[in-house]
């Protein structure tokens, strides 16, 4: 039977932004701009097709994302492409090829569509926008501040309430190989206790475990081996002193021992935004050091922090408090009045 006339939809969970709706993404984008720009920050565009072995070098194989998430496809040349579901990977590939690292300072930014194969519903979609921030080539805590100062003041130009900065020191590698011995051993002694999710990553990422959002395990996290009972001194005089620069700044902040982000290039400091307005997807922005991802993708061993913020989510957080974005729009109309005006236009 012809289907001729049968109307096209979009594909699910990756939508429209209609003309009534994009004047907030311009005013959103706008600022966030000129603000990164007044730091310095210059902005870089890379492909929304990369390899899917960056991805899987760089997330992890055993992350959800490469496991379950990622849209992955096979080209005419038999190649393995996937489109991308986050930003930094892409981002540290383009500088390493470009040579853009080569003992040198880069403060760079990003923006444009991810996607991942997710369950759509409010505030998680499957084409989803971000703008990243990536900062290279600076090792000290200052650098994590200044990134985290500028969420905070993007968070006051937007007249932005109800959002809480959260914090965790993930250490270095060698400090959470200890650390995950341990708390393997806990856990695994209380099997019987875990989800099914958490028994999977049991062996294969047990860290991720304690950002289970099960309320049923709840007491069992909070009662496993704490990751900064196992931090190395650098790691806890970095943490540390971040820290301190937030105070001195009148940042608050929660040292949230639980946080431990969904991928696995993070290292040292990592943080959130997080808000109770947006039911179970209360993340707005995130981030965090990956010192070892640029060594681990064929660069030299260099420094970097950066953070990822979601445009739909902040904008709802937006709508949900009542911020209303200033509308664009003529202030003069000009009428052409008669024949013989409109053939002089």
């Amino acid at each position: 039977m012809s289907k001729a006339g049968k109307a096209v939809q979009a594909v699910r969970g990756m939508n429209d932004i209609l003309p009534e709706g994009t004047a907030a993404w311009q005013y959103l984008e706008d600022l966030v701009r000129d603000l990164l720009r007044s730091y310095g920050y210059q902005e870089i565009r890379m492909p929304v097709v990369e390899k899917t072995e960056l991805f899987r070098r760089s997330i992890g194989e055993v992350t959800d994302i490469v496991e379950k998430e990622m849209y992955t496809f096979e080209d005419r040349n038999g190649d393995s492409l996937s489109l991308r579901p986050e930003g930094t990977a892409g981002c540290v590939r383009a500088c390493i090829e470009h040579g853009l690292l080569h003992n040198q300072v880069q403060r760079l930014w990003y923006t444009g569509p991810m996607f991942r194969h997710e369950r759509p519903q409010k505030g998680r979609y499957r084409q989803f926008h971000q703008i990243g921030v990536e900062a290279f080539g600076l090792p000290g805590p200052d650098i994590d501040a200044e990134l985290i100062l500028i969420t905070a003041r993007l968070w006051r130009r937007l007249g932005l309430r109800d959002v809480r900065l959260e914090l965790n020191s993930l250490g270095t590698s060698e400090a959470r190989v200890v650390y995950r011995e341990k708390l393997v051993d806990y856990l695994s002694q209380r099997e019987g206790q875990l989800d099914e999710d958490s028994r999977r990553r049991l062996q294969t990422n047990p860290l991720r475990i304690l950002d289970s959002k099960n309320p049923a395990m709840r007491e069992l996290i909070e009662a496993a081996p704490k990751l900064a009972d196992h931090l190395d001194p650098d790691s806890r005089q970095h943490f540390d002193e971040l820290c301190a620069r937030l105070r001195e700044a009148g940042i608050a902040y929660h040292v949230n021992p639980r946080l431990v982000r969904g991928l696995d290039y993070y290292s040292h400091t990592v943080f959130e935004w997080v808000t109770d307005r947006l039911g179970a997807q209360g993340t707005v922005c995130a981030g965090g050091r990956f010192d070892g991802l640029v060594a681990y993708l064929g660069g030299q061993a260099t420094s970097a922090v950066g953070f990822a913020l979601g445009i739909e989510r902040l904008l709802s957080l937006l709508e949900e408090l009542g911020v209303e974005a200033p509308v664009w729009g003529p202030h003069v109309y000009m009428v052409l009045a008669g024949a013989a005006a409109q053939r002089r236009r």
